[in-house]
């Protein structure tokens, strides 16, 4: 997207976006528009749905409750919806908030909570995570907004896995040697990435795994990282070494 673009309110719409469209908003992105933000008639914004681009929109009336904008033109084509699966242990509250975030930010296709023995939630609200993925795509510019899984038990996932997609799985008892080689020989494979909970997996569950031929286990290097720090670290490596660089 163009960076002249960069200043302007970005929202996440359902609604078809097309040249010459018209829109009307709900009550709570209206609000956020008029109220929050007081944006009024004439005064621009960015508005895209995740399958047809980013698109400049100027307001045409400004409603408190139902806020109208004319499409005006796209600013930016769609991009690919991305491959890269991410599959983690839930964890509590803000830090459950930052590791959905940064997956959006890194690139995610689809974001997986899996429930371990050593997880620390158990329930989630779903439409929570969904709308921290769309709050982050709206931040920071992305436009194929990451598919939020329910969540699964590891066993199901195990026993659901296509073996044809390579499951990479952070291991911190794993090989201390760098995971450069391991990631490179990957390179135009299907991946996830998994990441255990605060406490590592499970002996059962790591015997369980390495047992599989789908699943390569990496290390992130000789020191002890937390699950949100451990999820981070492992999209950024495996971005840096056989990620959607242009």
């Amino acid at each position: 997207m163009p960076r002249t673009h960069a200043t302007l309110p970005r929202l996440y719409v359902d609604a078809d976006l097309a040249a010459g469209g018209q829109l009307t908003l709900g009550k709570e992105q209206s609000l956020y528009l008029a109220a929050v933000l007081r944006k009024s008639v004439g005064d621009a914004v960015v508005l895209f749905n995740g399958r047809d681009g980013a698109w400049r929109c100027v307001l045409t009336a400004d409603s408190k409750k139902s806020v109208q904008l004319d499409l005006v033109e796209q600013i930016a084509r769609q991009t690919p919806a991305s491959d890269l699966w991410y599959g983690f242990a839930p964890l509590k509250s803000e830090r459950l908030d930052y590791v959905i975030q940064k997956a959006v930010e890194m690139g995610v296709g689809t974001i997986q909570p899996v429930i371990t023995q050593r997880t620390q939630v158990s329930r989630l609200k779903h439409e929570r995570l969904v709308a921290n993925a769309i709050e982050a795509a709206e931040q920071c510019e992305v436009l194929s907004v990451p598919v939020v899984a329910a969540e699964i038990t590891l066993e199901k996932l195990l026993d659901g896995w296509p073996a044809e997609r390579v499951l990479i799985v952070a291991d911190e008892a794993a090989a201390s040697a760098s995971p450069v080689e391991t990631l490179a020989a990957l390179k135009r494979r299907p991946i996830g990435l998994l990441v255990g909970p605060e406490g590592g997996f499970s002996e059962i569950e790591r015997v369980k795994m390495l047992a599989l031929p789908f699943v390569v286990p990496i290390s992130l290097g000789p020191r002890i990282l937390r699950a949100d720090t451990a999820a981070v670290a492992g999209l950024a490596v495996i971005q840096a070494i056989i990620g959607d660089w242009r």
